[in-house]
């Protein structure tokens, strides 16, 4: 029983056998393939007439397209004029533009602004009228010493007829030598004493005039520090809260600066007096010759930079205060 289930599985040795019509036709197939490229890769007589007919066209387009050529050696030739141009400078860096002084004005003595006429923005002259303090109590003390001063003018008089008197007396012997050079120094003191009042008059005059605020320069007022009714005093007791010490800041606008922070890898290209230019950033097609005005004598050992300050010639109204510029150092004549 065994037996025949083992001969039911046997195969047939004729079944063993690979097909040999198969594998023949897979040989035939690349055979086919191989001869359909090398025909397809040929070159053909109307191959020639066609690389001709191309070699013409790039012929065409290579001398139509020589001005532009042309056209791309100036672009070259401009960009090496820039290079040229650029090669003047020994460095390149940025900085703000400053107001060369900032000048805050402030009271001479403590009182109460009455007046204020200008403000953040308005152009003034030298010696404009900015601001008015109130002067109650110096003209009061102005008559005081007026009084005061007439007081000795008349006391200056009464000593002068007094010696003159005696003066006479003394000539016919009625009054004594003492009696005259008591006069005298009667007449002295009157006078020491006019020039006491004529000088505190001069004092509460003074004192008067400061109580008006005039502008030193010619300028732009960068700050209103005060308004009218307020306390003022000419300077600070400490904390935040106390009287301002300034009434307002101003600048010249025609004096400016920028204030550069230098590495210190570029000192050696920077010298005193060397020439700039400067061009704002918020107008990069304006420029303006400057020079080195200022070196700091101290570096900033934390920033490992020290501050250059440069002097811009003829500044205009494009170059405002706090923007920044890009500043080019020349070389050196």
């Amino acid at each position: 029983m065994n037996a025949d289930k083992l001969k039911s599985l046997q195969m047939d040795g004729s079944r063993k056998r690979r097909p040999q019509g198969t594998l023949f036709a897979i040989f035939v197939v690349v055979i086919l393939a191989t001869l359909a490229a090398i025909y397809i890769a040929r070159p053909k007589a109307g191959d020639d007439v066609r690389r001709m007919e191309m070699a013409g066209a790039s012929a065409t387009n290579f001398s139509t397209a020589k001005p532009n050529n042309t056209s791309t050696v100036t672009a070259a030739g401009s960009s090496t004029t820039s290079s040229d141009r650029s090669s003047d400078y020994v460095l390149t860096v940025s900085g703000y533009i400053i107001n060369r002084e900032r000048i805050e004005i402030s009271p001479r003595f403590m009182g109460v602004v009455k007046w204020i006429g200008v403000k953040k923005g308005d152009a003034v002259t030298n010696n404009q009228v900015v601001v008015l303090l109130d002067d109650t109590e110096y003209k009061a003390r102005l008559a005081q010493a007026d009084g005061a001063v007439a007081t000795a003018r008349a006391g200056v008089s009464k000593a002068e007829i007094a010696f003159e008197r005696v003066t006479q007396l003394a000539k016919t012997d009625i009054e004594s030598k003492q009696a005259q050079d008591d006069a005298r120094l009667n007449l002295e003191a009157a006078r020491a004493g006019l020039k006491e009042s004529e000088g505190a008059r001069e004092v509460a005059m003074t004192y008067l005039d400061w109580c008006t605020i005039r502008s030193p320069i010619n300028g732009v007022v960068l700050e209103k520090l005060v308004d009218p009714n307020e306390l003022v005093v000419p300077q600070s007791f400490g904390g935040t809260r106390g009287p301002s010490t300034a009434l307002i800041a101003l600048a010249d606008t025609k004096d400016l600066q920028v204030e550069i922070d230098l590495n210190e890898a570029d000192l050696s290209k920077i010298s005193l007096n060397q020439k700039c230019r400067v061009s704002p950033e918020a107008y990069p097609d304006k420029a303006y010759d400057g020079y080195v005005a200022e070196i700091a004598p101290e570096a900033n050992r934390a920033k490992g930079t020290l501050q250059i300050k440069v002097q811009i010639r003829e500044p205009d109204k494009f170059l405002t205060p706090e923007l920044s510029a890009k500043v080019e150092f020349l070389k050196h004549p």
